[in-house]
């Protein structure tokens, strides 16, 4: 097979073509497609991965490329989509292994204490020499699939799979082994757990629950949409947008400036004057209060890239891993103009979390509708969508989406300028809790400041993952390549994302509290895991959260700073901690990706992958131990999407307003209960996982001078 130099399938190979002019030509010229280019590329690639001649010639004309592009562009494409699903299936089937062979050794232990219950002894038909055999002649098949499954990924690979870090859980039963050891040797005695806490039981174990699937959403049992629905979709949507234009682009008397911070605020009784809602919920439920701010700022990305971002709903989800917990596309009703998405119509879901158990997730179901109002200027309207009652598998939601979205302006430099307006009803029905009542009624909690100052801090991180040339990351004199730094940064990301979930209060969660420290106390919630990518097991999530009288930013920088790690992370047991490796992600120092190597704990083969961001709205820190294979791989370029990892961290916020201006910090750990995923809780696990979550806020408290009563 004949391939076009520069697009060997890799990451970017259908991101360039070569001009072909001069095959033999020494000096070899690449050009970028356009967007445009790509999107009718993908698009005839999903409906003819093997386009014949003709069709090539149609595309050639279309596009403005030569035949001989098209035809490198198919052939890299197929590449690509080959060894992305090879790696997949390679990956499944090192999990399966490693699943099969946990449970072999799980049966090897139960034999061990197999004893007869009446005099104690080996049961009387217990023959362990024949289980010995059984055990040596299942182990002897599972070698043998082994090394079959090893030879059939070495040729693609291109090298033997054994020099690949395992694909196999995390376990970090060394470092909760230590705990026990540490809290003794510090003086530090956790508290008990109570009575209440000991009958668990398998209560907290929902049954399908998994890390990474969400909450079982409603509209996979709903029916298509009738014509009139469609019909009824567009007319809210058209004038949904006709509305947030006035909000966009009007001021006084519908905005007004807040007196306590400047922030733009709906003046309520303005707007429903010029807007009348005779069928408002808050007319009807004294329950529901409105929330709307509006904010503007500029954007490091372009208008075109940011609209395709919005009108994927992956892609959303991943530009506002903080923010947006699910999302999914539920149906296109149109899809807009090629290469602009003006005049796309959708409906969607989405679900909405502020980085703490204790704050509720709102649930969205509503139409999202992209208009281009003219050259470089996009506006982008949701809206929230209400099924018809007598459909029976219709949702039900307690948040309205009122007209909100975005206005996008292209500027010249290739940045943008967004306003952002957010206007939501809200049913009150689960009390805010005490600690977050101020951030969450004053509107910072879910209001525009929050969406614009994530999006600003996304789009530089993005901006820094596309960046050529050498960076500041250095591990063992081997600066790696500019994929080896996006891999990071994507490994980075997926470790970011997942922890957030780890600690939503989304309904997918089942969270129990287990003591009473501080006034919130240790919550625990449990999922099975066993998806690509994922530690495979049972997992046990804790969290609380502490109001301290600290400025957010000083919190962030104590939990940043590596001299300072020991002074609250137990499993360090007092040792230092030093950063051997770091990757900008934006123009705060504080917004960076770190690699840290622990002394003195026995760990010698482990890092610490952290990754840390902060901007108007919080900041979090996040951070996981990686075996050093797995971090060598990631910097030499390979895809780190089967990395399981299993992260822990700290989110802090302003508290709204309370006396003092300090901080509301939630902590969150993991722990591995058991890599198979038919294990059950054990008392163990919570009572140590208790005891961490305990004693880390104790020393946080203790190191920044708090009362720690």
């Amino acid at each position: 097979m004949e391939y076009g130099s520069g697009g060997s399938g890799g990451h970017h190979g259908h991101h360039l073509l070569l001009d072909g002019s001069d095959s033999q030509s020494s000096k070899k010229r690449y050009h970028r497609h356009t967007a445009n280019q790509i999107q009718r590329l993908e698009s005839m690639f999903k409906e003819c991965p093997h386009p014949d001649e003709k069709q090539r010639l149609q595309l050639s004309r279309e596009l403005g490329l030569a035949p001989r592009q098209i035809k490198f562009w198919f052939q890299n494409r197929r590449t690509q989509m080959k060894a992305q699903h090879e790696r997949a299936d390679n990956c499944s089937l090192r999990a399966e292994n490693d699943k099969i062979r946990c449970e072999n050794i799980a049966i090897r232990e139960a034999l061990k204490n197999v004893i007869c219950p009446s005099c104690g002894g080996p049961p009387i038909n217990h023959d362990s020499y024949f289980d010995d055999q059984k055990l040596r002649l299942e182990n002897a098949q599972l070698k043998e699939e082994l090394d079959r499954v090893s030879s059939i990924a070495a040729k693609y690979i291109g090298r033997p799979i054994s020099q690949l870090p395992p694909v196999q859980p995390i376990h970090i039963s060394s470092l909760d082994l230590s705990m026990g050891s540490s809290f003794a040797s510090q003086g530090i005695i956790p508290p008990p757990l109570p009575p209440s806490s000991l009958d668990l039981d398998l209560d907290l174990l929902p049954g399908t629950s998994s890390s990474s699937s969400g909450p079982t959403l409603p509209f996979h049992n709903l029916p298509p949409l009738s014509d009139t629905e469609k019909s009824v979709i567009s007319e809210i949507a058209a004038n949904a947008m006709q509305q947030l234009l006035r909000l966009l682009q009007s001021n006084e008397p519908l905005w007004m400036k807040s007196s306590s911070d400047g922030r733009d605020v709906l003046n309520l009784e303005a707007y429903q004057s010029v807007f009348p809602r005779p069928n408002s919920h808050q007319l009807k439920n004294p329950n529901v209060r409105i929330e709307a701010s509006r904010d503007c700022g500029v954007v490091i990305m372009n208008g075109m890239t940011l609209v395709d971002m919005f009108m994927d709903s992956n892609k959303w989800m991943e530009v506002f891993p903080t923010i947006v917990t699910t999302a999914a596309t539920i149906k296109v009703l149109s899809p807009g103009m090629l290469g602009s998405h003006s005049g796309s119509l959708q409906l969607m879901y989405g679900e909405f979390q502020l980085l703490s158990h204790l704050v509720p997730t709102r649930e969205f179901y509503f139409v999202r509708y992209c208009q281009q109002i003219e050259q470089g200027l996009w506006a982008i309207v949701d809206v929230s969508y209400e099924f018809p009652q007598e459909n029976q598998f219709a949702p039900q939601c307690r948040s309205h989406r009122l007209p909100s979205g975005c206005l996008i302006q292209d500027l010249p430099n290739g940045y943008s300028k967004v306003t952002w307006v957010e206007h939501v009803e809200i049913e009150d029905k689960i009390p805010t809790h005490r600690l977050y009542r101020n951030l969450v009624y004053s509107g910072l909690a879910f209001g525009a400041e929050r969406f614009l100052t994530t999006l600003q801090r996304m789009c530089e991180r993005i901006a820094c993952q596309m960046v050529t040339g050498n960076s500041n990351l250095d591990l063992g004199g081997v600066i790696p390549s500019s994929e080896g730094k996006r891999s990071l940064m994507k490994l980075a990301q997926r470790m970011m994302k997942n922890f957030c979930t780890s600690i939503s209060a989304s309904n997918g969660h089942k969270w129990t509290t287990l003591s009473g420290m501080n006034e919130v106390g240790v919550r625990i919630t449990v999922h099975k895991s066993s998806d690509p990518g994922q530690t495979n097991g049972v997992v046990l999530s804790a969290a609380s959260t502490l109001w301290l009288p600290v400025p957010p930013q000083t919190v962030f920088s104590f939990f940043k700073d590596e001299s300072k790690r020991s002074q609250w992370d137990v499993l360090s047991s007092g040792n230092p901690v030093q950063e051997v490796a770091r990757i900008a992600n934006g123009s705060h120092q504080g917004n960076c990706i770190s690699l840290l190597r622990a002394f003195n704990t026995g760990q010698n083969n482990m890092l610490i992958l952290q990754e840390s961001c902060i901007d108007a709205a919080g900041s979090i820190v996040v951070y996981c131990p990686v075996d050093l294979p797995a971090i060598n791989m990631a910097m030499s370029g390979e895809d780190p999407s089967y990395i399981p990892l299993l992260p822990s961290g700290f989110t802090v916020s302003p508290d709204g307003g309370n006396a003092g201006g300090g901080s509301l910090v939630t902590v969150g750990f993991q722990i591995l209960v058991s890599s198979l995923p038919s294990a059950k809780l054990n008392l163990e696990s919570v009572t140590t996982v208790n005891n961490l979550i305990s004693t880390t806020v104790q020393q946080i408290k203790t190191a920044l001078n708090c009362p720690t009563s």
